[in-house]
């Protein structure tokens, strides 16, 4: 071989070994994408996160290996949620996940039909509108809900156990949820049969939250019971310090008021129920149908009492109540 054909060939084989790994670069399928839609913020509700994570690598996904994942968050700011919804539909995510109760999944039914949703509902999904049935559902959503009105009941029973001298007792509610008129419908059922009066507070902000706080400790009132709502979950932490500060006997909706040292919890575990999600995510990813899945729904409730509050508020706690409890932070 000539000294000039010889370099021809070298060159060629580079341009080809080049050229080679970028094209099957280029065949390799794009990253899929999910959209993250929530009206809370990424502090509050990281831990959450973590377990949808989790659900995700139950399925074979993990973030930044072989899945992407775009979050909206609306920093407790619901008439945001349209445009963050229809930002990811803008996007083309493969499957949205909505999560904080049924605004975001309201919105983002509103901006798509077609891409598949896979939400965590505190409501009955068939009494809101989001699907059809909870075996089969229509469309293109599906998901895990964890009936957060059905437990408003017992958290006013609970209360009932915890002070039951109290005259009267608060329910802390978001005026702007569309929960809360049926939250308030159930508790006020709940409050008539056991012989307890309420007065209803109603906050949507943080000065509102404290403005409310003030009304409890002026009028004397014997106990609070706090919606499950996003917008409280968002603000556990100045709730739980309220609490302590004014000496309140509290019932909370989630175990993670308890643990971040709160009174006492009564709900549905958020963190099973956000993997959960994370699974079904996955399983869409796969090439299952939203219609296919029938939507999960909770059987696990928690009762978690914290001692070392019960302590710092100068309450005793029932005995009835510890023997039901399933964890007792001492």
């Amino acid at each position: 071989m000539r000294r000039r054909e010889f370099i021809t060939f070298l060159g060629g084989a580079a341009t080809a070994s080049i050229a080679w790994p970028l094209a099957t670069r280029a065949q390799q399928p794009a990253m899929p994408v999910i959209g993250f839609l929530n009206p809370g913020s990424p502090a509050a509700w990281a831990h959450l996160v973590a377990a949808f994570h989790t659900g995700l690598n139950e399925a074979g996904y993990v973030e930044g290996r072989n899945v992407a994942i775009e979050y909206r968050w609306a920093q407790g700011q619901y008439d945001r949620l349209p445009a963050l919804a229809g930002d990811l539909v803008r996007r083309q995510v493969a499957v949205i996940a909505t999560a904080g109760g049924n605004p975001p999944t309201l919105a983002a039914k509103a901006a798509t039909a077609t891409i598949p949703i896979v939400f965590v509902s505190g409501q009955d999904p068939v009494d809101s509108g989001l699907v059809t049935s909870l075996n089969r559902p229509d469309g293109n959503l599906t998901g895990v809900s964890v009936f957060t009105n059905v437990l408003t009941a017992k958290r006013q029973e609970l209360m009932r156990e915890l002070v039951p001298s109290a005259p009267l007792v608060a329910m802390l509610v978001n005026p702007t949820s569309v929960s809360t008129p049926s939250d308030l419908a159930i508790a006020q059922a709940a409050a008539d049969q056991i012989g307890q009066q309420i007065r209803v507070l109603t906050a949507s902000t943080d000065r509102e939250i404290d403005a409310a706080f003030a009304t409890i400790v002026e009028q004397r009132i014997g106990g609070l019971v706090v919606q499950g709502d996003v917008l409280f979950t968002s603000r556990r932490d100045q709730l739980v310090l309220l609490t302590t500060r004014h000496a309140i006997p509290t019932i909370f909706p989630w175990r993670e008021f308890a643990t971040a040292g709160g009174l006492i919890s009564y709900g549905t575990s958020l963190a099973t129920a956000y993997r959960q999600a994370g699974v079904y995510v996955g399983r869409i990813l796969k090439g299952a149908k939203p219609a296919d899945l029938p939507v999960q729904q909770a059987t696990a409730f928690e009762l978690v009492v914290n001692l070392r509050a019960a302590k710092a508020l100068g309450v005793t706690i029932p005995t009835a109540i510890l023997l039901r409890a399933d964890e007792v932070i001492e």
